[in-house]
């Protein structure tokens, strides 16, 4: 019967794909291995190829690459000796023991401390002043400390040791330095495709030339990168490493080391959110590091503005991650620990992925948190840039009452502030302008400042006179990178209204007890960026080949440029007037047959005696 037929083929289909199914259940293992072998042999023939073809342009995917290795090796070693290694430093759990090696480890940390103080700044002396700025604001920290005996040293030596190791990193050695002056590229690379959307809502014009429209986007951009890492949970991974490593290292408890590494990433009011189950059981030392630890860095998306003024990303970047130890440190110095914490376990605190169902929630959700902060810096930026300008017009008006001209509140703080940024390293000359942004920065906002930094590079790249009218134009290089350390925090007088509003609606029945110790968190967190600045000023040192002025200026130039100016300068130092106005040169430039065309060129575009 063909009905008999039909129900007969259709059960032996039925078994067999059920015997398939069966089949490729028991075995789904091993066919996911061998995909996953599959794929994976894919890519390393596709990274092989690009590394041949162009190492240079695959280097980042190489380097990207490697990151997720060590972290794969990292963990295969973890689950196989990490409970033998556990046993294996058993012993040196022995009080005896622990204690003999600390005294050891700090010995040899404080010869080798002398021995390179004394060898690095035999040639350049001037790098003490900045060593002699740390030990000056350590003092009038612990002269402020709410508890002197209480002072948990081993946190405050550990927390300003790993500063300075992380600085002499990045700034010394060439693999750091060539390692985040590349990821700083990276970044910017990364950030100009903020170009694609925002020329597209404002158009080409706008996007060029004003800045809510250039600059302001970049927020949104990184707010909703952020989100999808967040969502990912790699974020949160890097957050619970460098947490966990702070932790062990200082002795801090779980709680105000995972906010307080958390600020490198977010701000002052999202950082705290990652241990807002625990705000209301922590001691108020563990609250001021978390403040503080929020007043002393910089959140990632605002990173991105400060980037786009122009702002050396390498040193943003250190400044940033180096915020976090010596934050720690200076608070346990400020306000050290006396109550009992609940969290003094080394398990550490889980954090939970992000709530989004997928990635394009994730991505929507920051896009749109990310506006209220954009909103937040345009209408700071307008009040504050508005507010400043009232107040010089106020200050010139009652100074020129009494024959002071030009009083104005950059002009307050250049004196006032001026001994402190010295101790900071920076040139005397350069004193009063880089007071001048310290005070903006405190006083008023960081973007102010910032923005005014990026005016002075751009001045100093565009090879304007360092001097017009008796008015500095610019600072120098080294000035640059102190001042760029010494700005980045959020440690200013409207942060406080910032910092306390978030806290208090997390924990509201703890807001006298936030109110008690947030000013002296605004003052510890000002303090870090202060020292971390002092870091760069004993480490600093100029990188790259010093400009050939000879060959520069043998070529044809009529723009100004630093290197323009500088070589110039060069040259009109080199130059003198015999009796009849004819120059004769010296060092380099004498029997070129060139100078006396470089100088005429010179004399073009800048002033000097001897253009007579």
């Amino acid at each position: 019967m063909p009905g008999s037929r039909t129900g007969s083929y259709l059960r032996k289909s039925l078994r067999h794909f059920t015997r398939a199914r069966s089949f490729c259940k028991a075995r789904a293992g091993l066919f996911k291995k061998i995909l996953l072998s599959l794929l994976c042999l894919a890519y390393a023939a596709y990274l092989l190829a690009a590394c041949i073809l162009n190492f240079q342009r695959a280097l980042a995917l190489f380097v990207l690459t490697c990151l997720v290795l060590l972290v794969l090796v990292h963990r295969f070693l973890k689950k196989i000796f990490g409970k033998k290694l556990t046993r294996c430093l058993k012993p040196l759990k022995n009080s005896r023991l622990k204690l003999w090696m600390k005294w050891v480890f700090a010995g040899v940390a404080l010869i080798g401390l002398i021995l390179w103080l004394a060898l690095d700044t035999a040639q350049r002396p001037e790098q003490l002043i900045s060593f002699a700025g740390i030990c000056m604001f350590v003092l009038i920290l612990f002269a402020c400390s709410k508890h002197h005996s209480a002072v948990s040293w081993r946190a405050v030596l550990w927390g300003l040791g790993l500063q300075f190791v992380f600085g002499i990193f990045v700034i010394r050695t060439d693999p750091g330095f060539i390692a985040f002056q590349w990821l700083g590229d990276q970044i910017q690379i990364f950030l100009n495709y903020t170009v694609a959307g925002s020329s597209f809502v404002f158009g080409d014009m706008l996007v060029k030339d004003v800045f809510a429209f250039q600059s302001l986007p970049i927020i949104l951009f990184f707010g909703c990168v952020m989100s999808i890492l967040y969502y990912l949970g790699l974020m949160q991974w890097i957050v619970q490493k460098i947490a966990w490593f702070l932790q062990i290292t200082m002795g801090t408890t779980a709680t105000e080391t995972l906010a307080v590494t958390g600020n490198i990433f977010v701000g002052m009011t999202e950082a705290p959110l990652l241990i807002r189950p625990y705000l209301a059981d922590m001691t108020l030392s563990e609250i001021h590091a978390v403040m503080a630890g929020g007043f002393a860095t910089i959140s990632g998306t605002v990173l991105g503005a400060f980037i786009s003024f122009g702002i050396d990303t390498s040193s943003l970047i250190s400044a940033s991650v180096m915020a976090a130890p010596s934050a720690l440190a200076l608070s346990k110095l400020v306000y050290p620990e006396v109550e009992e914490s609940k969290f003094k376990n080394k398990e550490g605190v889980k954090l939970p992925r992000g709530k989004e169902r997928n990635v394009l929630e994730a991505a929507s959700n920051g896009a749109a948190d990310a506006v209220g902060l954009a909103a937040n810096v345009a209408a700071n930026l307008i009040a504050f840039l508005a507010v400043l300008a009232f107040i010089n017009a106020a200050l010139s008006w009652l100074g020129e009452l009494v024959d002071i001209h030009g009083l104005t509140f950059q002009v307050i703080c250049s004196y006032i502030l001026r001994p402190m940024v010295f101790m900071m390293g920076v040139d005397w000359a350069d004193c009063p302008m880089v007071a001048e942004l310290v005070g903006i920065k405190f006083f008023t906002n960081e973007f102010v400042a910032y923005q005014q930094l990026s005016q002075y590079k751009n001045k100093r790249l565009s090879g304007v006179e360092e001097w017009i009218g008796g008015e500095k134009q610019w600072i120098s290089v080294r000035a640059e990178i102190i001042t760029t350390f010494s700005l980045c925090g959020f440690a200013n007088l409207s942060s406080i209204g910032i910092t306390l509003g978030g806290l208090t609606s997390m924990v509201p029945h703890r807001k006298s007890e936030l109110s008690k110790v947030v000013i002296s968190a605004l003052f510890t967190g000002a303090c870090v960026s202060l020292i971390s600045a002092c870091v760069a000023g004993i480490l600093y040192v100029p990188r790259g080949a010093e400009t050939d002025c000879v060959s520069f200026l043998n070529t044809s130039f009529t723009n100004r440029t630093y290197e323009t100016y500088v070589c110039c300068r060069e040259l009109f130092q080199s130059t003198s007037l015999n009796g009849t106005n004819r120059p004769s040169f010296s060092g380099p430039w004498e029997d070129k047959e060139f100078s006396a065309i470089a100088l005429v060129n010179c004399c073009e575009l800048y002033t000097s005696a001897v253009c007579a």
